[in-house]
């Protein structure tokens, strides 16, 4: 007999898994009562669903807007979209955060390509490839403040590819399809904000490792 003298182990929640999931419980569903008040009408129940999610998703239109001014735009446009598609969120697919995270990316994307910094596709025969295993995660390394600054500080295309795939969960070819390009060049672009992304950090690792003198 297999196992004849082996016990199974138990496993048990520590208090803080326990602690993690109220909250998540408590998030949810007032959520869904704040949708169901927006539904009916009830345009305060609205007002606390921004207060809510919109220091989050500037964050997010942060990453794909040249400056904060537009991303202040992107936020707004994104509120009405998610207003007028409310009706189309099924918690039981995903969570508000998670539904209405895509509708802000999505608002996002339509911005960039109507905007003048729309994304640029560069000839890939001229792409200079980084050597292989030389890829880095840069969000390990950065707090939330400087990798925003940083992200922002890249060309429309690789911080438009770089956001959809590391940041918001794209598959190359989901952006292939979004951006109209394909999904190799969408993986080159990534590849080539990586590696500028690594040169900022270096940059600034160099700064802070120079004695400053006030």
């Amino acid at each position: 007999m297999i196992g004849e003298h082996c016990q199974l182990k138990e496993v048990r929640n520590t208090p803080n898994d326990h602690k993690l999931k109220a909250s998540n419980l408590t998030v949810k569903s007032t959520d869904l009562k704040l949708i169901s008040a927006i539904l009916e009408g009830n345009r305060a129940a609205f007002n606390e669903l921004y207060n809510l999610y919109a220091k989050d998703f500037f964050l997010t239109c942060l990453r794909y807007a040249k400056n904060r001014a537009d991303a202040e735009d992107y936020l707004q446009d994104a509120f009405v979209t998610l207003y007028k598609d409310l009706k189309q969120f099924d918690s039981s697919k995903a969570t508000f955060k998670t539904w209405a995270r895509r509708v802000v990316v999505n608002v996002c994307l339509q911005k960039v390509r109507k905007s003048s910094f729309k994304v640029i596709i560069e000839d890939i025969q001229n792409l200079v490839h980084s050597p292989a295993g030389n890829h880095i995660n840069p969000l390990e390394e950065l707090s939330l403040k400087e990798m925003t600054a940083l992200i922002s500080n890249l060309p429309s295309g690789y911080r438009t590819v770089f956001n959809m795939h590391v940041i918001d969960g794209f598959s190359h070819q989901e952006i292939a399809e979004y951006l109209n390009i394909t999904a190799s060049t969408s993986r080159t672009q990534l590849m080539k904000a990586k590696k500028l992304l690594k040169k900022q950090m270096q940059s600034k690792e160099s700064y802070l490792a120079v004695p400053q003198y006030g």
